[in-house]
Order: structure tokens, then sequence, then C-alpha cells
């Protein structure tokens, strides 16, 4: 076991090139998180199944990653972070692989499992190594980097899936990742430290792990497919809702009467920790992700415009977001988290509260792009000091901080993805009602006759097309109002999930007033 810590282990030069493998493997890892959604229509025909079939690639990949997040730890104490990242990248391209080869949708399901599993080793044991390779002082600027990848690569995907599909073939958003990795691998190989924690957390208690992966499984499966099957009108939403409870409480019950928890409880006791991982639930997984989820069906379903086009226009927020990410670790480390953390709190919470509530059908789609720059900046700055500010105290217990954020960050994202599409869908028909109930009749009818005049010359049952094109027009602003009020929900869960942060920085403040005031001559 090491004695010294590893930033006092290895030379700038070779943190340098540390930092160069380990994101390398975290953006290509994050990216395909956002990459394949694009491509999921596409795979339809290849893979020989219907729209509802294919949205498994998606869930298999999510479930896998979220359960192989909380076995990095216990890997960790036995072969060390190195070969712990080796290990993720070595399946995550093989899968890779494998993915762009499938030619059937369980072959396809069974490679995205392997790859999800290989992206939760590499993100945790690569933001594990990173923290710990950079000096205290430093570690803002570490994780500012670390939140380049994480942040810059969910919101770049849409662009570069966009693309591959228009001018290459689906199968390439995989075959992209096969060079990545081995160069990746062979830089893992030549410049990263064996490098173990120490830790006097015991063995793994596997029957803790199997409990925690079915309850984390059927509840992703729960929110992913509720949707589709109708929610609690479905006996199969509600099996799956029944196991997730039942393996929770079980679960619960095996930690606490476990000598060895799979999770160490002193870790809740670190009370910025807790703070943090409140906050990273709420405001990154409750918020942030429905934006994520939200701005690319705004520009694809509602303005109509390609997928490449949809990417170009997101590339302004990704850019915002890769910039000041490291500008906010840096400040944090000259400072303190509480300051680069309460700017994002409120210019995040400017932009999605008041400015992207306003976007709708007639909104530009450039101007919608330099807004959401600021949107972009007020992500950027959260991820950094909000990771700072868990980590800093855990010593010994980092890859467990880092691996519970990571899986927060799954099931926060999959509860906001979720309820994004059902405030999305209930707000869609709750306006369209709205306006059949309002509408007058004789208005409807002078529009409808105006149409006529113009259909009949073209079609010989005009009267049905007419009422087809007013019908369209009523959806389409029932659609538009519906974006704009589930925007403002989203912005309302960052609210909520932004009062920790106001705790801090009232804590803050009043620190600060009471060391000013002992200065003062009495």
């Amino acid at each position: 076991m090491q004695e010294k810590p590893l930033h006092e282990l290895i030379s700038p030069s070779e943190r340098v090139f540390l930092t160069f493998s380990l994101m390398i493997g975290v953006f290509m890892a994050i990216l395909d998180t956002t990459i394949v959604d694009i491509v999921v229509p596409k795979m339809i025909a290849p893979l020989s199944t219907d729209l509802y079939g294919v949205q498994w690639v998606i869930t298999a990949y999510m479930t896998s990653a979220a359960s192989g997040i909380l076995i990095v730890e216990s890997l960790e104490r036995v072969i060390g972070l190195k070969k712990v990242f080796m290990s993720g990248l070595f399946l995550f391209t093989s899968a890779s692989f494998l993915c762009g080869q499938a030619q059937s949708l369980g072959w396809m399901i069974a490679s995205r499992t392997l790859q999800g599993f290989g992206e939760a080793l590499i993100v945790v044991s690569a933001e594990a190594m990173l923290f710990s390779s950079y000096p205290p002082q430093k570690r803002g600027l570490a994780m500012g980097i670390y939140g380049l990848g994480v942040s810059f690569a969910p919101a770049v995907g849409p662009t570069l899936g966009g693309y591959i599909t228009e001018h290459i073939d689906w199968r390439w958003i995989f075959y992209i990742n096969i060079p990545i990795g081995i160069l990746n691998f062979i830089l893992a190989l030549t410049f990263l430290p064996e490098h173990k924690l120490n830790s006097s957390h015991g063995k793994l208690n596997m029957v803790s792990f199997l409990l925690i992966s079915l309850a984390t499984v059927s509840l992703l499966i729960t929110l992913s497919k509720g949707q589709q099957h109708g929610w609690w009108n479905s006996e199969f939403i509600l099996y799956t809702t029944f196991m997730a409870v039942f393996a929770f409480l079980l679960f619960l019950l095996s930690e606490v009467s476990s000598k060895e928890p799979l999770i160490d409880p002193s870790i809740f006791k670190v009370r910025e920790f807790v703070v943090a991982l409140t906050v990273y639930a709420f405001l990154l997984g409750f918020s942030m992700y429905q934006v994520f989820y939200l701005i690319p069906l705004y520009y694809e379903n509602l303005k109509g415009i390609s997928t490449f086009q949809t990417g170009i226009h997101i590339l302004p927020m990704a850019l915002a977001i890769g910039l000041s990410s490291p500008v906010a670790g840096i400040l944090g480390d000259k400072r303190s988290e509480i300051m680069p953390l309460t700017v994002a709190v409120f210019v995040y919470l400017f932009g999605v509260l008041y400015i992207l509530p306003t976007f709708d059908y007639f909104t530009p789609a450039f101007a919608a792009s330099l807004k959401l720059i600021i949107v972009g900046i007020g992500m950027g700055f959260f991820f950094a000091p909000i990771t700072n500010l868990a980590l800093k105290r855990l010593g010994e217990k980092t890859t467990l901080g880092v691996s519970i954020m990571h899986y927060v960050r799954f099931v926060g994202g999959s509860f906001g993805t979720a309820i994004a599409t059902n405030d999305l869908q209930r707000h869609l028909w709750e306006n369209f009602q709205r306006t059949t109930e309002i509408q007058a009749q004789q208005n409807v009818n002078q529009f409808l006759n105006s149409v006529y005049a113009y259909t009949s010359l073209y079609f010989h049952n005009y009267e049905d097309k007419a009422k087809a094109m007013f019908y369209n027009l009523q959806m389409l602003y029932a659609y538009s109002d519906a974006f704009s009020s589930t925007f403002f929900i989203a912005g309302l869960w960052g609210l909520l999930g932004s009062v920790p942060v106001f705790y801090l920085l009232t804590h803050y403040l009043l620190k600060g007033v009471r060391k000013w005031f002992g200065y003062i001559p009495s």
C-alpha cells in the first residue's frame, strides 16, 4: 500500500499525460450516452425491431452502467485504479466493435450492456485518480477539467451523432471508439501510475451489491418505460416498481445487518458530501438533465430542423460549458467552492426560469442558440466546485464518494428525463384541450371556409384537408406552449436543488462577517 498521496509521487509532466489519458477515456465514454440517442431510429430496420424494442438499446446501457458504478471501489481495493480504468477501456472498446457488428436486437442489447459496464469503470476510476493526482490547492482545476468532459461531451453528442448519421453510417458511432480506445489503452499502460487508495473497508458485500443492482435495474426500467406503458395502468410497470421498492428495502436491511456493508455509512457523516450529494441529485439530475433532454427535442420536433443542424445550434452552449468549467475550478481553488457554485446557481436559474420559458415555435433558432450560452455558463460553473466540495474531506473514501455521486447522476438523471417526458406530454394535451374549449366556433368556421377556397383547387377531399390543417395548427401551438411550461418546471426543480447552496452561502457570509468584526478594535 502507498504511504504518500498520489500527487506527491508524480511529476508535473507525468500529471499532464495522466490528465490527458484519463480525459480521453471519460470523454469517449460520456459522449456515448447522448450520441446513441440520435441514431436509435436508424437502428430499427437493421435490427428487425420497432421503436419500443430499440429503446432497450438505451435502457440496457443505462442500467448496466448504474449498477456497475457501485462495484468500482471494491475492484480498486483489489487491483488498483489503473487496472480498473484499463479494464473499463478494454470492455468499452471491445463492446463498441460488437455494437457496430450487431445484426439483431438481442446482440445489440448484450453488447450495450457490456459497454455500459465499461463506462462505469472508466468514469469512476478516472475521476478518483484525477482528484488524487492533484495537490489540494489545485483540485478545483482538476475537477474543472473533468467537468469539461462530463458536461461538454453530452452537449456535443447531437452534433457529432447527427453528422455521422447523415454523412456516413450509424454504425460508425461505435466504430469511431475503436482507434480512440486502443490509443487510450496504450497511453494508460504507459503513463498511468499504479495507485490504490488506503482503505480500511473490507471485502465486497455481494448480497448488498446484487440487491442494489436489482433495485436499480427495476427502477430505471420503470422510469424509462413508464410513459410507453401508461405508468400505473400497466401491470408491467407496477411489477417493476414493486421489485425496485422491495429490493431497496432488502438492500437497506442487508447493509444494517452486515459487518462489512457495501457502502461505508460513515461517509454520510461528512456534511459537505451530503450537502453536495443533495445538490447533485436535484440540480443536476432533476433539472439539468431535463434541459439536456428537452433542448434537442425543441429544435428537432418543434422547430423541425435536422439532427445535424440541431447539434450545430446546441454547440455554442456546449462550448460555454467546456470553457467555463476550468475557470470555475480555478476560482474555487483561489477562494472557495462557494463562490463559483453560487455563480452557477444564479446564472443557471436565471437561464432556466427566465430565458428558456420564452422559447416557442416563433423564437428564431439562432437567437435561441445564443441565449443557450447563458444556460451553458451556469452548467459549466456547476460541476467543478460541487465535486471538489463533495470529495475534499473524504480521504480514503474518495473512490466511494465518486461512485455514489455517479450513481446519483444516473438515477437522478433518469428521474429528470421521465419527469420531462411526462410533463411535456401532459402540457401538450392540456393546452390542446384548453384551446378547444375556449375557441369560438364562428371564428373556426370562418377560418375553415377561407381554407376551403384554397384546398378545393387542388384536392377532391378539400374539407378533410382543411380540418387536418387546422388540427395541426392547433397542435403546433399546444406543443409550443408545452415546451415553455416544461422548461419552467425544470427550473423549479433546479430552485429546489439550490436550497442547500443558499444554506452554504449564508453560512459562508456569516463566517466572513464574524471574522471581519473580530478584527475591529473594541
